[in-house]
């Protein structure tokens, strides 16, 4: 991560005589002493362990911060609601947060319906909307001042995926699954347009509603189509479904998701059936026994403070307050909302521990990173087998 602390600390006391009581006044959630933040998770819904895995990745990198001085000698103060992954409760946390607890920014909402139920109230008061736990384009689309994303979206893995199914893998014949909504139909046409552009078509399509627990239709149509590889614009437990079904019958395909399934809970919870399964996806999960000592010392820390393993969605809310961090020491001592936003348009944020990308905004794209590389599952772990693909 590139920081400016070393070269700025000299000149942060005289800073902030520079700036005054009244220029600190200006800005929301910023005083002498510390930065508010504010993050809105699933704590008690039907994502809970994801919200939870975020918020105690993000508590534990602003604890870091904080001991080790704070950001221009003020120390971050986290302010988390729970909105049980239901836009209205998410609509009503925003805003406590913007009215009552005075936060400077928001940071890593999980949920695109949360988020897009936020957003009118932090534009309203000028509080930036950083780093949502979402893949959905209207996150950073179209570019307004306060918004900004880094998961890459997922009709461009999608895009990917097919490109790297039949560049590496052969793959001759390809069908698709996808819930029936906003998500899925971004990994249908994400995937369209890959295949548009070698010269392929879907043999199949074949769809489910939210909330399905039978595969044995898609899986049987599909089948019969004769592919050789399923895209999957699934979540966890449809991939499950799909795949164990599949099996189930005897049919072995290539399967390829998203970032939308590539969690540990796919091997965990799909047993052997899962390996081989492919997805693309950004930030890498941590395992304890990891071949790097930097994320294995990380995960040991993590595991001995929450007593839980970390997970991919601990590295996210890890490495979204990297990012932040990083852009408001560039900001100076004199951190304002525009301060803070022209540095984040100006820096280019180094890959981590996590196999992060990198990330780089600018004035005209807020989406810091559209790249996602291949894991795929093997002996009941992700391994990646891609770094970030150019297609």
């Amino acid at each position: 991560m590139k920081t400016t602390s070393r070269i700025l600390a000299p000149f942060a006391a005289a800073g902030l005589l520079c700036a005054g009581p009244a220029a600190l006044a200006q800005t929301q959630g910023v005083t002498k002493n510390e930065i508010v933040v504010g993050t809105i998770q699933d704590l008690s819904g039907p994502i809970a362990g994801f919200g939870k895995q975020a918020r105690n990745g993000i508590q534990m990198r602003i604890e870091e911060i904080n001991e080790a001085g704070g950001i221009h000698g003020r120390k971050l103060r986290l302010v988390v609601e729970d909105s049980g992954y239901d836009p209205k409760k998410g609509l009503l946390a925003t805003q406590k947060m913007v009215q009552q607890d005075k936060i400077f920014a928001m940071l890593g909402t999980i949920g695109t319906g949360v988020v897009m139920a936020s957003l009118p109230t932090l534009m309203e008061k000028n509080v930036p909307n950083l780093f949502p736990l979402t893949a959905a384009r209207e996150v950073y689309e179209p570019v307004h001042k306060l918004k900004f994303a880094f998961a890459a979206p997922y009709h461009e893995q999608a895009h990917s995926a097919v490109k790297f199914m039949q560049k590496e893998r052969g793959a001759k014949k390809f069908c698709v699954i996808y819930q029936d909504d906003d998500f899925g139909l971004e990994v249908l046409r994400g995937a369209e347009a890959g295949l548009k552009e070698i010269g392929m078509s879907f043999a199949e399509k074949t769809s489910y509603k939210r909330g399905a627990t039978d595969f044995s239709s898609q899986v049987a149509k599909m089948r019969g189509a004769g592919c050789d590889t399923v895209v999957m614009g699934t979540v966890i437990r449809e991939t499950i479904g799909t795949i164990a079904e599949a099996r189930k019958t005897g049919w072995s395909p290539n399967f390829i998701g998203t970032s939308a399934s590539y969690t540990e809970l796919i091997h965990k919870l799909g047993g052997k059936a899962m390996d081989g399964f492919y997805s693309a996806y950004q930030v890498g999960v941590p395992y304890l026994d990891d071949a790097s000592k930097n994320l294995r010392d990380w995960g040991g820390k993590y595991k001995a403070k929450f007593n839980d393993d970390p997970s991919v969605f601990s590295a996210y809310g890890y490495s979204m307050v990297n990012l932040f961090a990083a852009a408001a020491e560039k900001a100076g001592p004199n951190l304002t909302v525009d301060s803070f936003i022209d540095a984040l348009e100006k820096t280019t944020y180094s890959r981590d521990i996590f196999g992060s990308p990198e990330y780089k905004f600018s004035k005209t794209n807020h989406l810091g990173n559209s790249k996602s590389r291949i894991g795929q599952i093997q002996g009941g772990k992700w391994i990646a087998v891609t770094d970030y693909l150019d297609y």
